[in-house]
């Protein structure tokens, strides 16, 4: 080596530098990107960020002064626990709610220039306010026994304060990714687009209501079922009086169609009657007219003799004996 001339020195020495910068700078020139991370190119020496291009999973050459500023691709998971709230009836009620929400892919480079990498303070106060919103339509006794709608009440409106009312642009990537009366994804606008997140999964946790909050609901129940109770008690009053009344028409119907069912029966019998003596009298009128016709009966003395006795002999209380006188002669 002392033999060489300085001229090669030189030469072996920026050849041996060469390589070592070679080691050290291509394996710090790729970049790496896992399978739960997006990524922007930003240049470390500047800071400078593309957006250009959003990059997914996988190895990437970007040279020694490039490396990717990282969004986090899979689920965020949010609590927001017991979140107070204010019911229709203007009681307070704590919530818990459960939730995980992606970002999306192709609006992070919205998501990129509103919030850079501080955006979870956003999510977090945005779905509380929405939360909060949600809850005023239910009054304290809703907010306990109708739990599934609730929890489907305030699920969408968290989904539409973080996702917006855009519908994705493949409906069939998740569940609510094209819910009903979202706008088209072709004419939608940045306003449109919420914070630029989907919530995907939602939980409704527990549902509290503090001591005096429940003394003060527990004494509005009491007051509520007493004023139910005098009102069913008023209506069964009402029921009764407007049941006597009925029955007291219903028997006053029953008197009058009984007593006119007895007055035409009593006409019925009094014409039949009429008709029986009538059609009696007119075939005795005729029979006797026969009769005397065939006796040759003329003298209208012995008719009436004839009559007479055919008509005691048709009572019944009568009793007819033959009766004669005889004149006897002679001693005894």
């Amino acid at each position: 080596m002392d033999k060489l001339p300085t001229v090669a020195k030189v030469i072996i020495v920026l050849v041996l530098i060469a390589v070592v910068l070679i080691c050290i700078l291509v394996p710090m020139s790729f970049s790496y990107l896992e399978y739960y991370e997006y990524g922007f190119l930003r240049q470390k020496s500047t800071g400078t960020v593309s957006v250009d291009e959003v990059f997914t999973t996988g190895r990437f050459y970007t040279g020694p002064d490039v490396e990717f500023k990282i969004f986090q691709a899979d689920a965020h998971s949010l609590e927001l626990e017991d979140i107070t709230v204010f019911t229709a009836d203007k009681l307070e009620v704590e919530v818990t709610v459960y939730f995980q929400y992606f970002l999306r892919k192709e609006d992070l480079t919205l998501l990129h220039a509103a919030y850079d990498l501080y955006y979870e303070d956003v999510m977090k106060s945005s779905a509380t306010d929405a939360v909060k919103g949600a809850t005023t339509t239910f009054n304290t006794r809703q907010m306990i026994s109708d739990r599934k709608v609730l929890e489907e009440t305030i699920f969408t409106a968290v989904r539409e304060r973080l996702g917006g009312t855009c519908c994705r642009q493949d409906c069939s990537s998740f569940a609510y990714a094209c819910p009903a009366g979202c706008k088209p994804y072709s004419t939608c606008e940045t306003s449109d687009k919420g914070l630029y997140a989907d919530v995907r999964y939602f939980q409704l946790g527990s549902v509290t209501i503090s001591s005096s909050v429940n003394e003060r609901f527990m004494q509005s129940l009491l007051l509520q079922e007493e004023a139910e109770t005098e009102i069913l008690k008023q209506e069964a009053q009402v029921i009764r009086k407007n049941t006597t009344a009925i029955v007291q028409r219903t028997e006053n119907e029953a008197v009058e169609i009984q007593a006119q069912g007895t007055a035409e029966a009593a006409y019925i019998q009094s014409v039949s009657n009429s008709n029986y003596t009538a059609i009696i009298e007119t075939a005795r009128s005729e029979g006797l007219k026969a009769v005397f016709n065939r006796l040759s009966i003329t003298d209208q003395q012995y008719k009436s003799s004839f009559d007479y006795l055919r008509t005691l002999r048709g009572l019944t209380h009568t009793h007819l004996t033959v009766d004669f006188q005889q004149l006897i002669t002679g001693n005894f």
